[in-house]
């Protein structure tokens, strides 16, 4: 059997650039040559611990993860079904929606200096913002990850020297629902959101900014917005002449505990840490066969440009 011809185009121009590269490749460019127009933030938390990347299933009701001094827990929760007049079981949050709702949240209820937060009007805007369709499967998937945060409860904790403090708290305290009937499903959706003051109050203090336009480039991957949190929170906290090293195996503890072979999760993210450097182009850091180093950078948004009301 003989060998299958490419067609003459394919000769020219062997790769094609994907919708996602391309994203990425604009959104790179806009960075380098613009300062933000828009800035979203994120809880320190969320930037040194993270949640699940795919769904744990309904049977898993505990999340734990524990990163340096601090210890994340989240509970899975429950929340009234007005089509069955009944609590309900909402399973864990996870994977990028889940992030992209957090920082969504995080960022209206700073800029607007109010734990209350209307998601109905804004919510399908930063859906639509990310390119993702309000009609269709995704969002559908958008408004079953904020029930599951809706629902959740969390515990932090914080070692200091000789003792530890911890927060028992919601990410959010109330919530309204509504049942939109489509052709399909049903989905549980709240309309009005309103941050618990214990979280909201701890954001103000433990914000940390980032470029929006990074978001959106990087929206299709969960491990990619981990990472570049990550190193935005934590990069210009290095002190200037010093570095860091971080081995691969605590790199796979804290990103890749999915991951069976450490060879394969350094391959991926590897592969993910090239596309967050590229809306991050003033990181500093390097790899090598032992682990990864970090030095001292400036931060994804300059405290110039950071106005919280």
């Amino acid at each position: 059997m003989g060998k299958k011809q490419q067609p003459a185009n394919q000769e020219l121009f062997p790769e094609y650039l994907t919708n996602i590269q391309r994203k990425l490749i604009q959104s790179s460019h806009n960075i380098i040559m613009n300062d933000p127009e828009d800035i979203a933030f994120q809880h320190s938390i969320f930037c040194q611990t993270n949640l699940p990347y795919r769904n744990p299933g309904d049977s898993l009701r505990l999340w734990r993860r524990k990163q340096g001094k601090i210890i994340l827990e989240i509970d899975a929760g429950r929340i009234v079904n007005p089509v069955t007049d009944d609590f309900t079981n909402m399973g864990l949050p996870y994977g990028v929606k889940a992030r992209l709702i957090i920082t969504h949240l995080n960022s209206q209820a700073l800029r607007n200096n109010s734990s209350i937060i209307d998601v109905e009007s804004t919510l399908t805007a930063f859906v639509k913002s990310l390119g993702i369709d309000a009609n269709g499967r995704d969002i559908n998937t958008i408004k079953d990850q904020l029930s599951r945060l809706s629902a959740a409860s969390i515990r932090l904790g914080f070692f200091e020297e000789k003792h530890a403090v911890q927060v028992n708290t919601r990410f959010i305290k109330a919530f309204d629902l509504w049942l939109e009937k489509t052709d399909e499903q049903k989905v549980l959706w709240p309309s009005h959101l309103q941050l618990s003051e214990d979280y909201f109050h701890s954001l103000m203090q433990h914000a940390v900014p980032l470029d929006e336009r990074a978001v959106r480039a990087l929206s299709h991957s969960a491990l990619g917005i981990d990472i570049y949190t990550w190193l935005a929170q934590r990069l210009h906290r290095v002190k200037k002449g010093c570095h860091q090293f971080i081995p691969w195996i605590a790199l796979k503890d804290q990103f890749g505990y999915d991951y069976n072979r450490l060879r394969a999760f350094r391959e991926v993210f590897t592969k993910t840490l090239t596309k967050v450097h590229s809306q991050y182009p003033d990181a500093i850091f390097h790899t090598d066969e032992q682990g990864m180093t970090l030095f001292h950078s400036t931060p994804p948004i300059r405290s110039k440009t950071l106005i919280i009301p």
